[in-house]
């Protein structure tokens, strides 16, 4: 199952992180740019080419390292067709490399529409009695408040497949509290009643490991929330964002961990891919090395959460 592989990545490593691949036209160094407006135009192709460059030099510096990455479609969906394209080929570029690759969709409907989701980023699509997969990723965010319409098509593809989704519980936002942390007629906040739902989700797909394929998003910015939900969802290996630029640190990352050391998998994703703008970086590396600055970036990162998690909760 997904979640077994996802563990067997992380123990391979010692490393419990995931490298987001939010890529911006400004983050990437300029020679990358200027070299892909002159072969592509300064245009939607011309920036996708640049991103995928950029992307791959990433990939290739983190694979020995890193478990997994996570790209967020929407870096991807505002450069047009050019844009999907690309986060494609990112995807079969990272599997090649070795790395599980989750994306980033957030995704969500009711009925066949859910399921033709389910059947773009995790399934198979049907053309002519053939099965073919759009974007093959390992795993997919989801978002759960249409109720279990939405997101029993995935649920049943992480218990058929290979493949896993996030659902989202406590996001790392600042405004999450607006609706995640309402609290119900019988005095519960929004997001236990969604963890609960989680966890009685999370039992069509129980792997070898005794975690489940089916996980949820708990931010690193709210610890004390994810003491709380750790204790709900015993059976979720939890995404947890907001670690870096949003302004999680490893000891806030770790209170979604369990006793074992595990549970748990903390993405980082400016911080990485930006490192090379850093002062720290850019004076030992500059703009051509910027994949080494990543590199290192996540290896501070991984023996951050490292002593984190040996000092305890």
């Amino acid at each position: 199952m997904f979640i077994d592989r996802l563990i067997a990545g992380i123990r391979k490593y010692g490393n419990p992180s995931v490298a987001g691949l939010d890529p911006r036209l400004e983050y990437i160094p300029r020679g990358i740019r200027e070299k892909a407006f002159r072969e592509c135009g300064k245009g939607f192709a011309g920036a996708s080419q640049a991103i995928l460059e950029f992307n791959k030099k990433l990939i290739d510096a983190l694979c020995d390292i890193v478990p997994a990455v996570k790209p967020q479609l929407a870096y991807y969906e505002m450069y047009g067709t050019e844009g999907i394209r690309v986060f494609a080929e990112t995807c079969r570029y990272a599997k090649d490399r070795g790395m599980l690759v989750i994306a980033d969709g957030k995704r969500n409907d009711i009925g066949s529409t859910a399921q033709a989701y389910s059947a773009a980023y995790l399934g198979k699509t049907e053309i002519s009695g053939s099965l073919i997969s759009a974007f093959d990723a390992d795993a997919l965010t989801v978002n759960p408040y249409l109720g279990v319409d939405g997101v029993k098509p995935f649920i049943d593809e992480c218990a058929s497949s290979d493949r896993g989704i996030f659902v989202l519980v406590k996001t790392s936002n600042r405004s999450s509290g607006q609706v995640q942390d309402l609290v119900t007629q019988d005095g519960r906040r929004v997001y236990e009643v969604v963890a609960e739902l989680v966890d009685e989700w999370s039992a069509a797909a129980v792997g070898a490991s005794g975690y489940s394929s089916i996980g949820a998003v708990v931010g690193a910015t709210y610890p004390e929330q994810a003491r709380i939900l750790r204790k709900i969802m015993k059976r979720s290996y939890f995404l947890v964002p907001g670690y870096g630029a949003q302004g999680g640190t490893a000891q806030d990352a770790v209170c979604a961990f369990d006793d074992d050391g595990l549970g748990a998998v903390v993405n980082a994703s400016r911080s990485i891919m930006c490192a090379w703008m850093t002062e720290e970086w850019s004076e030992r590396y500059g703009e051509d090395g910027f994949d080494q600055a990543a590199r290192n970036e996540a290896i501070r990162m991984r023996e951050d959460l490292r002593c984190a998690l040996e000092s305890g909760k």
